[in-house]
């Protein structure tokens, strides 16, 4: 399925080069193989619900906590310590490169991101985009420390590196913070195209750096969320949203690593791999195709479709990912476990499955709950595979 353009190979101590993630069970799976046992991590399982995260943000504004190398490594690390997930996911906000290139943006508490400006016509677009992308080559820095010490502490757990897609970027810019409709963005959209498309081409090259930042400095694989897509129908999605998540990607889809079979004297050759690249999207089961179509490699689902039907509607040979209904995590235990075993039946009709959420842990979630559903997961689908 890696047939991408030829690129740079990541650095001879990079996980994947180094071979020690290259074989592991996510990165088996997000190239399309079924590993022995189903992977499993959630979104959003980088605290939220651990005590432990919320007595080490104490004091600390999210941003901040981002931005400090420390502790972002630290909150990345926890749910992999306590859960045994697959895989940990960089803590971090799709937000960061637009403070780090100059946008007056917050994270309030119980709200999300507000700008201190919202960007309505061509004269903001324009003034938003003297902003100049290139200073993140020097600002990421602590991004790429956070990664670099992750990394080093997960050993052969994979890192997934991940940002905020330019249509989400852009919805939030445009109304200024969430939205529940995101009228000003698709109105922005369709009265002034060029504008959009000068928004749009900003907001990809903002986030693409910032997605390659993390997967030069030690991350596996890299996932782009698009939380606000499933606000749009496909035409617009297609014609206006598209190009610009493709553009995003473009920023990793370069980069490479060789692997090499473990019987060498049989096979000497080297094999060229591309980073697996996972696209998500909110409320986007009408999309799933023309998000996969975008470049990526495996798409990820959220819990209003279920997954034979999303790999259906995908062609039945794209690897997917999800998607556990997080409603269901307050659940009685035998109402979990029951639906849980349906997604890893239902991901069964893909070529390969990432066991995930339909979207983030809430809050309120008892991580022993996430325990219980990772160990599920694993006994589970072992059993599975080795009956069939």
């Amino acid at each position: 399925m890696f047939d991408r353009i030829q690129g740079v190979n990541l650095d001879a101590q990079h996980p994947l080069s180094a071979g020690l993630t290259a074989d592991s069970r996510l990165i088996t799976a997000y190239q399309g193989s079924r590993p022995d046992v189903t992977p499993v991590w959630f979104m959003r399982q980088a605290g939220r619900s651990l005590p432990e995260y919320r007595e080490l943000r104490v004091g600390t504004q999210m941003l901040e906590a981002c931005l400090t190398p420390e502790l972002a490594s630290e909150i990345t690390l926890q749910p992999v310590r306590r859960h045994g997930v697959d895989a940990g996911i960089f803590f971090s906000d799709i937000v960061v490169p637009l403070k780090l290139v100059g946008v007056d943006v917050s994270i309030v508490a119980g709200k999300g991101p507000v700008l201190g400006k919202a960007v309505r016509t061509a004269a903001d677009v324009a003034e938003l985009v003297a902003l100049d992308p290139a200073v993140l080559d020097d600002a990421l820095a602590p991004i790429r420390e956070a990664v670099t010490r992750t990394t080093d502490e997960l050993g052969t757990t994979p890192l997934i590196g991940f940002a905020g897609a330019p249509f989400t970027l852009a919805a939030y810019l445009v109304e200024g913070g969430p939205s529940k409709d995101h009228i000003h963005a698709r109105t922005l959209m369709h009265s002034d195209p060029e504008a959009w498309a000068v928004l749009m081409a900003w907001t990809a090259e903002v986030t693409g750096k910032f997605l390659r930042a993390q997967i030069l400095a030690g991350a596996s694989a890299a996932q782009l969320f698009d939380s606000w897509a499933g606000a749009l129908s496909l035409d617009d999605y297609t014609k206006y949203v598209a190009p610009a998540s493709a553009l995003a990607i473009s920023h990793v889809q370069d980069l490479t690593y060789e692997t090499r079979s473990a019987d060498l004297a049989a096979d000497p050759e080297s094999v060229r791999n591309s980073v697996p690249i996972v696209h998500f999207g909110v409320g986007t089961s009408e999309l799933l195709k023309a998000m996969h179509d975008i470049g990526a490699d495996v798409v990820g689902v959220d819990y209003r479709v279920q997954l034979d039907e999303a790999s259906r509607r995908l062609g039945g040979n794209v690897p997917v990912q999800g998607n556990i209904d997080p409603a269901l995590l307050a659940a009685p235990w035998p109402v979990l476990e029951a639906h849980v075993l349906d997604v890893l039946e239902k991901g069964r009709t893909a070529p390969s499955h990432v066991l995930n959420l339909g979207h983030g842990v809430p809050p309120e979630t008892d991580p022993a709950v996430l325990t219980r559903v990772v160990n599920l997961v694993h006994d589970a689908s072992a059993e599975q595979n080795s009956v069939r």
